[in-house]
């Protein structure tokens, strides 16, 4: 069993990573944290294999924990959970070796694939004595262009799914045509791409009405939790 402890201001937030955890197998939840100073005095007792490390804490900024795991040499393993979109963050995570950057709302089954995928390559890890090129690919998600197309569901390119996230740097609210017009593809088509941003969580559906009084669904980011 891999022992993980979560860091986590929002108690809610804590117990539903917990009870994911629980029903995923090969972990224990040895302890949660709701403050730094609660986490670094967890850290020193529980000695954690891994880390669910929130950035935005009360008294504290997650970073910080995190670069006292480094300072200090501790061996536990680090996936970031948190609302921090900006990045400054994303890279000095990157640069503090986590293993994973999980956006909030988290979803479950991404969850899950980051700790399927953490669980498995520490198996191979303490496993193997040896590297070659293909373990080490796999360690750092360097898939093939053919690897990479499999992963996204049948229907979904990624190239019109990298014209409709663009969409949303500069704007916040579309519907299915307004998206279809401005990548030029069809309204089907890009609800298909809409309706799987939303499925990952990126994305939320509201339901308006236009101006003959059709119900439309429009597309909006999704609300940024702490």
């Amino acid at each position: 069993m891999i022992r993980v402890l979560i860091i986590e201001d929002d108690n809610a937030l804590a117990e539903l990573h917990h009870r994911y955890l629980h029903d995923i197998q090969g972990f224990d939840v040895v302890g949660i944290a709701t403050s730094q100073k609660e986490a670094l005095l967890q850290l020193e007792i529980l000695k954690p294999e891994l880390i669910l490390l929130d950035v935005y804490l009360p008294d504290g900024h997650g970073i910080d924990i995190l670069q006292e795991i480094r300072s200090k040499q501790l061996t536990a393993d680090v996936i970031l959970i948190t609302a921090a979109r900006d990045v400054d963050t994303l890279q000095q995570a990157m640069r503090g070796g986590v293993v994973d950057y999980l956006l909030k709302p988290v979803m479950f089954p991404r969850l899950e694939s980051a700790l399927n995928k953490y669980r498995e390559q520490k198996h191979k890890l303490n496993h193997s004595s040896n590297i070659d090129q293909s373990m080490v690919d796999k360690m750092f998600s360097n898939p093939t262009p053919q690897q990479s197309s499999r992963q996204l569901p049948k229907g979904i390119d990624g190239v019109t799914l990298d014209k409709i996230q663009a969409l949303y740097q500069l704007e916040n609210n579309l519907t299915a045509d307004m998206a279809g017009e401005k990548i030029g593809v069809s309204r089907t088509t890009a609800r298909r791409y809409l309706e799987y941003l939303t499925s990952t969580g990126e994305l939320v559906a509201d339901l308006h009405y236009g101006t003959v009084g059709r119900p439309e669904r429009s597309y909006a980011k999704a609300t940024v939790h702490k």
